[in-house]
């Protein structure tokens, strides 16, 4: 399936089916939250993290991805990413974009 965060595909028509999400939530392990917390004091890369929120959006990514499917659709455009925190120590990334069909 084609994902792109443009709006619109140059030279192609397409029927739009519509707005399709994809949601996830992880929460921070007790250890890695510790192991964090002291290289923050050193600075640098928080590779637990980094490694954590890619786990997430790739996991967000999919739900999109079968909920366009779920519609028919060939493509996903506009792709948007948000992430927020849901409460102390639980983070959401949210992907959004616009499911179509190639005419």
């Amino acid at each position: 399936m084609l994902k792109t965060t443009t709006d619109i595909i140059p030279g192609r028509s397409y029927e739009i089916l519509g707005i399709v999400m994809g949601s996830f939530v992880n929460s921070k392990d007790f250890v890695k939250d510790i192991g964090a917390g002291l290289k923050s004091i050193v600075g640098g890369e928080l590779k637990s993290y980094t490694k954590m929120m890619e786990e997430s959006r790739s996991k967000a990514m999919e739900k999109i991805e079968y909920e366009a499917a779920s519609l028919g659709a060939d493509a996903i455009i506009g792709i948007r990413f948000t992430t927020s925190a849901i409460m102390q120590g639980a983070s959401e990334i949210l992907v959004t974009g616009t499911a179509i069909k190639f005419k």
